[in-house]
C-alpha cells in the first residue's frame, strides 16, 4: 500500500497511529461500554487539525489531500470506530458542503470554528419517514421577511448529541417536490432547536446519535446553503465525499478485526499447538487479509479519483459497499477465531463486529449503492 503514500502521507500515518494507540485505546473498551463522548481526546484531536483536515489554513484547517485524510479516518477508527465516525462526518458532510457551496460570508461565519474543532458539525438529513428516499423529507423552511421559520424532526444525527452547526435539510418551497429542498445552517441554542435523547445503539456507541427537532425555530436568510432548490445537490455531493470516509473507517474495523484475529490465533492452544497452525484458521486469515487489502486499493482509488479532480461517484460507491461489506465479513470470521470468547465483551473484535454492522446502512445502504454503481455502469 505503501507505493500510493509520498513521505509527507507516511509521517501523517505515522503520527495519528501513534496518537490513537496512546490516546484512544487504552480508553476504547471504556468509552463504548459506557456510550461517553470523551472530550479529553476530542480537545487533543482539534488540536492536532483532525477537524479541519481538508479546511484551507487560512480559515483554520490544516489544508491536507483527501488520501491524508482516509489515512487519518482509518488509523482513528481502527482504534475507536465511533471517533472515527465522528471526524468523518464532521469533515466530509457538515464542514465540505460549507465549503463547497458556501459564499465567503459563510465561510467566515462557520468554517474557522468547525475548523479548529471549537464546534462540531452535523449532517441532517434523515426523518422518522425518509431514509433511503431523501426527497420524502418532511421538514420545512418558510421564508417569511428576512428569516426562515424551519421545522423538522431529524432522526439518527451523527454526532447530534454535541454538535453545535448543523446542516437541516428541509423544503422551502413544498409544491416543488424534490427540486424544492434546501439546506438551512442552524445553530444549536436557538430558539425552537432542541435536542433528542440519545439513541441506545447496538454499535458505535461512544458517538452521542440522536434526534434533532427544530420547532418554529427561527433562521437568518443569510444561512441559506446556497441557493434554494439545491438541497438535494448538495446532499448528493456531500455523500460522494462522506462515503469515501466512510469507507475508510470499515477499512480501519476490518484492519483492527484482522489484527486481533492474527494476535488470538497464536495466542491460543488447542490441540498442543497455537490456532494459527491449523489449516481452517489460516484460510479465514489468508481471506481476512485479502479482503481488507482489496477494501483499502478502492479507498485509495476513489481518493486520489478526488484528489485529481477528476469523477469519483461511482468509486467512492464501490468503496463504500466494498469496504462495509469486508468490515461485516472480517469481523465475524475474526470473532469465528476467537471462538466463545470472540462472544464476550472481554475482547475487542466484539465491539468490531458491532461497529462494522452499521457501516452497511448509514452514508447509503449497501442496496442504494449497488443502484448508484449499476446506474453508472448502464449509462
Amino acid at each position: 500500500m505503501d507505493i500510493f503514500l509520498t513521505e509527507k502521507h507516511k509521517i501523517v500515518r505515522h503520527s495519528v497511529r501513534e496518537f490513537a494507540r496512546r490516546e484512544i485505546l487504552p480508553i476504547a473498551k471504556e468509552i463504548d461500554e459506557e456510550q461517553r463522548f470523551p472530550w479529553e481526546v476530542i480537545d487533543k484531536m482539534a488540536a492536532l487539525g483532525y477537524f479541519g483536515i481538508q479546511a484551507p489554513k487560512e480559515l483554520g484547517g490544516v489544508g491536507m489531500d483527501t488520501v491524508s485524510y482516509i489515512i487519518i479516518i482509518e488509523e482513528l477508527s481502527k482504534a475507536s470506530a465511533s471517533l472515527g465516525l465522528c471526524l468523518s462526518v464532521h469533515n466530509s458532510v457538515a464542514l465540505y458542503p460549507i465549503l463547497k457551496f458556501g459564499n465567503k460570508s459563510q465561510h467566515e461565519k462557520f468554517v474557522p470554528d468547525l475548523a479548529t474543532g471549537k464546534k462540531i458539525g452535523a449532517f441532517c438529513l434523515t426523518e422518522p419517514n425518509a431514509g433511503s428516499d431523501a426527497s420524502a423529507i418532511e421538514a420545512t423552511a418558510i421564508k417569511n421577511s428576512d428569516y426562515y421559520i424551519v421545522n423538522a424532526n431529524k432522526a439518527f444525527v451523527t454526532n447530534g448529541g454535541v454538535a453545535q452547526t448543523c446542516l437541516i435539510f428541509a423544503k422551502t418551497d413544498q409544491s416543488a417536490g424534490a427540486k424544492g429542498i434546501s439546506v438551512i445552517i442552524a445553530q444549536k441554542g436557538s430558539v425552537g432547536f432542541v435536542v433528542g435523547e440519545g439513541e441506545n445503539l447496538s454499535g458505535m456507541r461512544a458517538n452521542p446519535v440522536c434526534s434533532i427537532r427544530l420547532n418554529e425555530c427561527k433562521i437568518d436568510k443569510s444561512n441559506l446553503l446556497g441557493k434554494e432548490g439545491q438541497g438535494l445537490k448538495i446532499a448528493l455531493a456531500a455523500l460522494d465525499t462522506g462515503r469515501i470516509g466512510i469507507a475508510a473507517q470499515a477499512v480501519g474495523i476490518s484492519q483492527g478485526a484482522l489484527e486481533e484475529g492474527i494476535k488470538y490465533a497464536k495466542e491460543r492452544i488447542q490441540f498442543n499447538v497455537p490456532i494459527a497452525k491449523h489449516q481452517s484458521i489460516q484460510n479465514m486469515i489468508a481471506d481476512m487479509g485479502t479482503q481488507v487489502e482489496s477494501a483499502r486499493l478502492m479507498v485509495y482509488r476513489a481518493a486520489i479519483l478526488k484528489d485529481m479532480g477528476k469523477p469519483f461517484s461511482k468509486e467512492a460507491a464501490m468503496a463504500k459497499l466494498m469496504a462495509s461489506e469486508t468490515a461485516s465479513r472480517v469481523a465475524d470470521m475474526a470473532v469465528q477465531i476467537h471462538g466463545g470468547y470472540g462472544y464476550s465483551k472481554s475482547y475487542p473484535v466484539e465491539r468490531y463486529y458491532r461497529d462494522a454492522r452499521i457501516t452497511r446502512i448509514y452514508e447509503g445502504t449497501s442496496e442504494v449503492h449497488r443502484m448508484v454503481i449499476a446506474r453508472s455502469l448502464l449509462g
